[in-house]
């Protein structure tokens, strides 16, 4: 079983009493340390999938397994350690405005439970792996697009978790910065962590060095394409059957 696996996965919205299909029949497996593109227009059900993965949303058909569990049969009580096992990244970034970027790190590992004597440590290292001075004492709000989003990487990566999912991360960013970020998580992945990035940017599917391009459209996944043969993949220390439900 590969680290996310979806089965015959359809997922729908009721709208004005008219359900609207967001993902239909959907399957594919992604094997650890892969570094998928899921490609495809706004709307196409990508954020959507997004959500299946994180359980924030549930299927109402077929079945969604992360790191060997399935998501759909997990308890409340599992639902959080499920999280803490997946760094994700969003367009907006969602950090803390009048806070500094170690301040906003730090507050997230507080949140994983990670004991007070590491915590600041641990920040300032994420932040280090992401080219930022983790000294730096601004607001994250006087930073430039480029560096909030670094900010917001090293808060997915603090926890060291074993797959990263990001939304739309160089949504915002012009393609000198966009290639930046794609350059870190390269370097990421090169460590053994399975990232997931949903985007519609060109310039994403042409400079990341991706293994596999997922493609939505309508809801329907239309592409399922490797682009590494498997044993160019790195893998970490597996963490299947971690997650307990």
């Amino acid at each position: 079983m590969g680290m996310i696996e979806f089965s015959e996965v359809r997922k729908s919205y009721s709208r004005a009493r008219q359900e609207t299909p967001a993902l239909s029949d959907v399957s594919f497996c992604i094997e650890e340390g892969e570094f998928v593109l899921l490609m495809g227009p706004s709307g196409a059900g990508k954020s959507t999938l997004l959500k299946l993965i994180l359980a924030m949303e549930f299927p109402d058909q077929g079945t969604i397994h992360v790191a060997g569990r399935d998501v759909h049969r997990l308890t409340k009580a599992s639902i959080p350690f499920l999280r803490r096992n997946l760094g994700a990244v969003f367009q907006d970034f969602k950090l803390l405005q009048e806070a500094s970027a170690v301040e906003n790190v730090s507050l997230a590992l507080q949140v994983l439970g990670e004991a007070p004597m590491r915590v600041l440590s641990r920040a300032k290292r994420a932040l280090e792996e992401v080219g930022l001075d983790p000294s730096c004492r601004k607001p994250v709000c006087c930073l430039s697009g480029g560096e909030q989003q670094r900010v917001a990487l090293a808060r997915a990566l603090a926890g060291e978790p074993p797959i990263l999912l990001a939304d739309e991360p160089t949504g915002n960013l012009d393609p000198a910065l966009t290639l930046e970020i794609l350059k870190q998580l390269d370097q990421i992945r090169s460590q053994g962590t399975t990232i997931v990035l949903a985007t519609h940017d060109p310039v994403v599917q042409e400079h990341a060095n991706a293994s596999r391009i997922l493609r939505l459209k309508a809801g329907r996944l239309l592409e399922n394409r490797n682009l590494l043969p498997p044993d160019k993949l790195t893998s970490r220390t597996s963490v299947q059957g971690e997650i307990q439900g």
